[in-house]
């Protein structure tokens, strides 16, 4: 051995007593770093779960309330001028006058008092509502007895709405109905407002509950016609259906919507399962449903399905929004506007059906291929596995023109129901229930199949026995 190993010091020997109090601060710090890493944990499960809550409450505004703060230098209210302004537009001339009324001119000037000479006339019109005051029927009913079994016999006007005579003699109109309808029902303004309405407006005296009694009788007599819908809904090839939250006395409830073209029927149910689902649209159905990723659409299994790419993108922007260094959001992103883009051209014209159908093969391929690395952060994972699951339903609307990309007939069905419902609150009664899908079925159609509500209603109304309206029967 050299000399100069021979003259160095040797390390001194560990004790267990020191061997033992290391591990023991080893030990306290791991402790320490559990417990730190289960408070960061909880931290941030409870900060993710604000952020979703603040984010969903964000959707579901009823109305453009502020979000913060008010810019020091805000962008000038209306459209702006240039070239991007649009068509300008004035009201026209009407076709008919019903009243003329002179203006005069002074013949001396109202500033210097001089003579006002080449004096010409211009029209100014002025299109306003006349007053309107209760029309009163009055129904003299010839009542008589059968001489052969003693039964009561009445008579009845086309113009009646009910045969109640007695305490119940004194009813509403068919055309007061029908507006109540329409501004409860169809623009969500609460029945107290409508009997103020109709008080101040129109001397028409109602009370809140008379309002109601009056939509229950509509309700009643519209059933046959929301069956035929409920019918034509069932045979359509293309339905788009959807649901939100309800309420029933306070329990929770859903309100579905099936939609097509020409049709739109809803129905409240306790759930939000398959089960609820076909009690409008039964199991059997064979069409096509363009549909969000809510599980119960998938038991459809006789149907045709296209999931809402707008659902999809929605996810795609908040994932960016949370996640800005993954790669795989943007870049489905990307394939499902591509996708977009080949449909509105096939639209326009300027792309063959081969060529949508290469562009399809090509957008199914690149998707399928990005699938199989979605990165390592568990939001964009699960992403990944719904886009799995639905990847069959991603591009039907590239194989059949009739086929809409996205839930959007349903999502504008729905939107009326939440106005109401956070207006309202929902309804009270079973009863209630009934009358709210019957009659926002009747009047959405009503729009779509550009019908005269007030004819329908009164049609109704006036019927001696339940039937169909006119314009709602289901095709043959």
């Amino acid at each position: 051995m050299p000399a100069d190993d021979a003259r160095a010091p040797t390390a001194p020997s560990s004790t267990p007593e020191t061997l033992r109090r290391e591990n023991d601060d080893l030990r306290d710090r791991v402790a320490q770093l559990e417990r730190e890493r289960d408070r960061l944990r909880r931290e941030n499960e409870r900060l993710r779960k604000e952020l979703e809550a603040a984010r969903r409450a964000g959707y579901r505004q009823a109305a453009p309330f502020s979000k913060g703060a008010p810019t020091s230098t805000p962008k000038r209210p209306g459209r702006k001028a240039g070239a991007a302004y649009g068509r300008h537009v004035h009201r026209p001339v009407p076709t008919h006058v019903n009243e003329h009324y002179d203006a005069p001119v002074r013949r001396t000037c109202p500033h210097c008092h001089g003579a006002v000479t080449h004096i010409d006339v211009v029209s100014q019109y002025q299109e306003d509502l006349p007053p309107v005051r209760p029309l009163v029927r009055e129904f003299r009913i010839e009542v008589g007895h059968c001489a052969r079994c003693g039964r009561r016999v009445q008579g009845r006007h086309p113009l009646q709405t009910s045969d109640a005579v007695g305490a119940a003699a004194v009813q509403l109109g068919p055309q007061a109905i029908s507006l109540a309808t329409v501004l409860h029902t169809q623009l969500g303004v609460p029945v107290a407002k409508v009997a103020t309405l109709f008080d101040q407006t129109f001397q028409l005296a109602v009370t809140p509950g008379g309002i109601i009694r009056a939509l229950h009788r509509v309700a009643a007599r519209a059933e046959p016609t929301y069956q035929a819908l409920v019918t034509t809904v069932q045979e359509s090839p293309h339905v788009v259906p959807d649901e939100t939250g309800w309420r029933e006395s306070g329990r929770p409830r859903w309100l579905w919507v099936y939609a097509t073209p020409t049709t739109t029927v809803y129905r409240i149910t306790p759930g939000r399962s398959f089960a609820d689902a076909t009690r409008v649209l039964p199991a059997t159905y064979a069409g096509a449903l363009t549909r969000d990723g809510w599980v119960a659409y998938r038991d459809y299994t006789h149907a045709g399905h296209q999931s809402c790419l707008r659902h999809l993108l929605r996810r795609c922007e908040i994932l960016i929004t949370d996640h800005p260094y993954s790669r795989f959001a943007p870049q489905v992103q990307t394939l499902l506007q591509a996708a977009l883009a080949v449909r509105d051209r096939r639209a326009a014209g300027t792309i063959s059906d081969h060529g949508v159908a290469v562009a399809r093969g090509h957008l199914a391929h690149q998707l399928d291929r990005l699938l199989e690395t979605p990165g390592r952060v568990p939001a964009v994972q699960r992403f990944a596995r719904h886009l799995d699951r639905e990847f069959p339903y991603l591009f039907s609307f590239l194989y059949d023109p009739t086929v809409d990309a996205t839930n959007w007939r349903a999502e504008q069905a729905i939107r009326p129901a939440v106005a109401m419902r956070k207006v309202c609150g929902g309804n009270r009664s079973a009863r209630g229930v009934q009358t709210q899908y019957i009659l926002a079925s009747l009047l959405r159609t009503a729009v779509q199949r550009q019908v005269a509500i007030p004819a329908t209603i009164a049609m109704l109304l006036r019927s001696s026995r339940p039937i169909v309206a006119k314009g709602f029967r289901a095709p043959p």
